[in-house]
């Protein structure tokens, strides 16, 4: 392995994510700015999302979630942990995993929704781990 193994333990933890929830099309973990930090994508998921990246699509949707994030202030409801978008042909989860770094998943309408909120939530702590392993 190279000396950048927490990047493969991470894209391992994702890829894990993936194959483990029905119809999880892409799990992507980004930035404040929405630059990728680590993404797996499954098959199908050139067939669901605009140009078969979850990276763009979840790019787009980062700009409504400050807003989310914003209005939650507002209302003094403490900081937003999680948001679920959910379209025709896909729905999409997101997750904060600390400041100013989201995990995004998409998964096909007829996926398992429930599952794949799970599943972040199982590997949270690992992922929180390996984004804080020095020499990443």
């Amino acid at each position: 392995m190279s000396s950048g193994g927490s990047i493969v333990s991470l894209d391992a933890t994702l890829e894990a994510i993936l194959n483990a929830g029905s119809g999880i099309l892409g799990v992507i973990l980004m930035d404040s700015d929405g630059i990728p930090i680590a993404e797996v994508s499954a098959p199908t998921a050139n067939a669901r999302l605009p140009g078969g990246e979850l990276s763009a699509t979840a790019v787009e949707f980062g700009r409504v979630l400050g807003e989310a994030e914003k209005a939650a202030e507002a209302v003094a409801g403490g900081r937003m942990s999680e948001a679920v978008i959910s379209m025709a042909r896909f729905s999409l989860v997101f997750t904060r995993i600390e400041e100013g770094m989201t995990l995004a998943l998409a998964v096909e309408p007829d996926g398992n929704l429930g599952k794949a909120r799970y599943l972040i939530r199982r590997n949270l702590l690992e992922i929180r781990r390996q984004i804080e392993t020095p020499g990443r």
